[in-house]
């Protein structure tokens, strides 16, 4: 039984502890530096219970260094490189199943409102952030991209789609690269775009599926990964609500929580 959330084991910390940007050395006395595992520690423990940065346990870390720290790791690109390798390590492993993708978007409340938050037209106009996100045909995640509630998913699908973290294979004829979305997104300009971008769209439109229902044994629809996708992300309770009044501090959680999923993945296909 896991008695300390905060603990990082062995095998994610050593995917971490290369990518942990380099510390200049101190000119002086004082506190000596927080080890970065018991930091990490705290910042993944944040992610996933959703607790308020001061209600960290004092045995793990103080607050304000590991907010701090936080910060600096934000701006320094240590999340979405840790997303990167995750992806990495699951393509080799399995491969990204780039043939068949998925798009959606899913609303969360942000009480505190500030940047990048809008009225949720779902939610009585209550303040709120919209996530947009592109997976493959597994559900792992390819690429997630935030905006205010009222912001419609059409003009937040290219941004989406020139979001990936991995470099992206050249669609060939033989390696067509599809690309599943729901009716919000039947536009023509949609399509243009998804034309310029190699990929071949199949959106439902005006109640035509997405693709044909069959009959076959074991036959499953494609798009369907893509829906339960908000669930694993909410496991991570920091997301649930935004919380954080800075745009920074919440985008930064995304890869975070994203390279998480991958990880926990490639442990049960490896196991």
């Amino acid at each position: 039984m896991r008695t300390r959330p905060w603990e990082v084991d062995d095998a994610l910390w050593q995917r971490v502890e290369p990518l942990i940007p380099s510390v200049p050395p101190g000119k002086g006395p004082g506190r000596p530096r927080v080890a970065d595992r018991r930091v990490f520690g705290a910042i993944v423990y944040v992610l996933r219970t959703g607790a308020q940065w001061k209600a960290l346990p004092r045995r793990v870390c103080s607050s304000s260094t590991a907010h701090r720290r936080f910060q600096e790791w934000e701006q320094a690109g240590l999340f979405h490189a840790l997303w990167a390798a995750g992806l990495t390590e699951y393509d080799q492993l399995c491969g990204i199943a780039w043939e068949w993708r998925s798009v959606d978007g899913a609303m969360t409340k942000a009480p505190f409102g500030c940047a990048a938050t809008g009225p949720n037209p779902t939610d009585r106009g209550k303040l709120g952030v919209k996530r947009s996100r592109l997976t493959d045909r597994s559900g792992s995640p390819l690429a997630i991209r935030g905006a205010s509630a009222n912001r419609h998913d059409l003009k937040l699908l290219i941004a989406t789609l020139d979001a990936l973290v991995v470099a992206r294979p050249e669609p060939a004829a033989t390696f067509p690269q599809r690309l599943c979305l729901g009716r919000v997104y039947d536009d023509p300009e949609i399509d243009d775009a998804i034309a310029d971008r190699g990929s071949v769209g199949h959106i439902s439109r005006g109640g035509v599926p997405v693709q044909p229902r069959r009959a076959q044994p074991g036959h499953r629809s494609r798009r369907w990964v893509v829906e339960p996708a908000p669930s694993w992300i909410n496991r991570s309770r920091r997301l649930l609500v935004r919380w954080e009044k800075q745009k920074e501090n919440y985008v930064a959680f995304l890869p975070l929580a994203g390279a998480q999923l991958l990880f926990a993945t490639i442990a049960r296909l490896s196991g």
